[in-house]
């Protein structure tokens, strides 16, 4: 039933690696502009699929580009504010606010007066930069702008004669050291492949077979090749497979704008997908694909469209039935269209972007093209196809209820970005109720349809369906039980990732996750892990991590998962973006992975230094599994994994490796 109500509704998991990553490189140059008038300016470059976020960003928000200036005790002041470039704008669905920020290059100016002798300036910069599936933790980098060589660029790229033993320091922040933790490794099974949403789009074509607009013309067409004069048996065949393939590729060469798209800017997609405003434009849309199944009206393309692919057909030959292919899939449109709608805002509203959609168009193409083949080859098997009738139009109408239920999804997606609460738990689930009551009474003969056929007799069919979607109605109501562990509504394992999280809420609003135990301090985490003789789970996260929220929000409180989190593991978050300040005993200065210094000041330096001493990684979300002493590593460390069953495995995995070897 999940599958086909959010046919297209699926993701790629995307691992974190365990690597330093240093996306940004500062540069500095200085340009006079008169004798005591500078300008300062620093420029970062950054790597592809990665953006900084800009200085003036909303309360609450991401951690913003903040420059310190060193004023040399008054020997220059500033004129005006430090400027930047112009930038992109986007509303963010996370922090629900619109963000500023850059990609590949940003540009920061700062005019300045000397009012006495002065070689250069020292300054800091703080930033926070984020990729698609990754957020690393705010980076402090010291810049120095030489006033006396106009034009020069200084890197501001440290160097060390070598890292030095931070073996007491460790001890003493995180009571041990990198050498104390072991790496035991764990299989875990691979990630869900493009032959899944293949499967799916297979799926979505199998239903468009089923419509009145498709149906009807295999045997058509197949005896139209099999038994047209002057060709022999196998000619024809070979023209239907033909036909068949090119039916594939007509909806193949749909998907391929978006990867052109997805050249231009990686990033393109993913700001499509978190529009609020393109969500409402796909709820409205869907309202439409929806009254047109129920025959309201039909949804047909210009029929100058469908003359010039007739006309091609009289080419003959590839190209002639090539644009037979291209016609069945213009005459179709008011069956297909809906559905390929279906595909392409699923892959949109998703993170995989324009394999994904290529990989279901794929399947919906083959779907559609396989039986035009199949029966080619095997006429006598067209005995066996059950005849048109009213069948076909009930199966049209029954996607026009499954296309209304998948509408108020996105109107849920707008809703939540924007927190209007007009979309909340209780009323998702009441408008979800009654469209499948209603689809249950349509089933029994209840309700009509402009083109429905009279009943005479309820078939098997139509009392089983009515039956399953009743069944399937009941199910939705359970989800106004109230969790007692959570006081929160019971989360629907068939709605994840449809309904809006049963913490946004009316009567039971929520603004924890799933009310879990959790440490914020890794010695006070692992004294309850021993006392316990649980495993760890350490959950290195950020305050403005998006996809940390992500995880926390519609992974995390899944059944299979919050198990794990609730009852199996000690769960320890540390934020690296904490700015409260560290106790004066452990501001210490500490050695970089990758060269040079850094004073730790506050409780997100102390995580993320923790992060990249013992881990390799300063990437977040990032999720690493210790037995109870926290001196093994169970198995490998995963990232952003919003898969629930990759998720799952992972967990279950440690927790095998931890039983194991106790």
């Amino acid at each position: 039933m999940k599958k086909i109500i959010f046919l297209f509704a699926f993701v790629i998991s995307v691992a974190a690696q365990a690597q330093i990553l240093d996306p940004v490189k500062w540069i500095t140059s200085v340009e006079k502009i008169t004798d005591t008038e500078y300008n300062l300016v620093a420029r970062a470059n950054i790597k592809p699929g990665w953006h900084l976020y800009a200085q003036d960003v909303p309360e609450d928000g991401p951690i913003p580009t903040t420059f310190t200036f060193d004023d040399a005790n008054g020997a220059f002041k500033f004129i005006g504010n430090t400027n930047e470039d112009k930038g992109h704008t986007i509303d963010d669905p996370i922090f629900q606010m619109k963000i500023k920020f850059f990609d590949n290059t940003a540009q920061f100016t700062q005019k300045v007066e000397l009012l006495g002798d002065l070689n250069t300036v020292q300054a800091t910069v703080e930033f926070m930069v984020c990729d698609d599936t990754r957020c690393l933790p705010p980076t402090e980098v010291d810049l120095v702008f030489e006033i006396n060589e106009r034009g020069t660029l200084k890197s501001n790229i440290s160097t060390s004669a070598g890292l030095q033993d931070n073996a007491s320091i460790n001890k003493m922040l995180y009571g041990m050291s990198p050498t104390d933790v072991t790496l035991v490794s764990g299989k875990i099974e691979d990630k869900k492949s493009l032959w899944s949403i293949f499967g799916l789009g297979f799926l979505g074509g199998l239903l468009a077979l089923l419509t009145p607009c498709v149906f009807p013309m295999i045997p058509l067409t197949v005896s139209f090749f099999t038994k047209k004069g002057n060709q022999n048996k196998a000619s024809g065949i070979a023209k239907a497979l033909l036909y068949g393939f090119f039916i594939l590729l007509v909806y193949l060469i749909l998907s391929v704008p978006f990867h052109l798209l997805d050249s231009v800017n990686p990033d393109i997609l993913n700001e499509i997908s978190t529009n609020v405003w393109l969500n409402v434009i796909f709820f409205l849309v869907f309202l439409f694909f929806a009254f047109s199944f129920f025959g309201f009206y039909e949804l047909t393309l210009p029929s100058s469209w469908t003359n010039k692919t007739t006309r091609g057909e009289s080419a003959g030959g590839l190209i002639g039935i090539f644009f037979m292919a291209l016609t069945l899939a213009i005459v179709s449109f008011s069956c297909t269209g809906p559905i390929l709608g279906s595909l392409l805002a699923g892959s949109l509203t998703a993170d995989g972007g324009a394999w994904q959609l290529t990989a279901g168009m794929a399947g919906f193409g083959v779907s559609l093209g396989l039986p035009f083949a199949l029966f080619a080859m095997f006429p006598n098997m067209m005995n066996a196809l059950p005849k048109s009738g009213g069948w076909l139009n009930t199966t049209k109408v029954i996607l026009g209820f499954l296309e209304l239920a998948l509408a108020f999804k996105f109107l849920s997606n707008a809703d939540l970005v924007k927190r209007w609460g007009l979309l909340k738990i209780e009323p998702f689930l009441i408008l979800w109720i009654i469209i499948f009551i209603g689809l249950a009474l349509y089933l029994l003969g209840k309700i009509k349809f402009p083109h429905d056929s009279p009943i005479k007799k309820l078939s098997f069919f139509r009392i089983s369906g009515g039956v399953l979607v009743i069944a399937f109605a009941v199910y939705l109501v359970s989800g106004f039980r109230v969790n007692k562990e959570t006081n929160t509504f019971t989360s629907l394992t068939l709605l994840s990732g449809l309904a809006p999280p049963v913490g946004y809420s009316w009567l039971y609003p929520s603004t924890s996750t799933n009310n879990l135990k959790t440490f914020k301090d890794l010695k006070a985490g692992i004294a309850y892990a021993k006392q316990v003789n649980k495993p760890i789970m350490i959950d290195f996260t950020g305050h403005a991590c998006v996809n940390c929220r992500k995880m926390e929000e519609h992974i995390w409180p899944l059944e299979k998962i919050d198990n794990y989190l609730r009852n199996e593991f000690v769960l320890i978050s540390l934020y690296v973006d904490d700015k409260t300040d560290l106790p004066k005993a452990e501001s210490v200065e500490v050695n970089r992975v990758n060269g040079g210094k850094r004073l730790l000041k506050n409780y997100g330096h102390k995580w993320s230094n923790f992060q990249t001493q013992f881990f390799k990684s300063n990437s977040q979300p990032y999720y690493v599994l210790l037995n109870s002493n926290g001196t093994k590593v169970l198995n490998e460390p995963v990232g952003y994994t919003p898969n629930e069953t990759d998720y799952a495995n992972f967990l279950k995995n440690g927790l095998e490796v931890f039983k194991n070897s106790n």
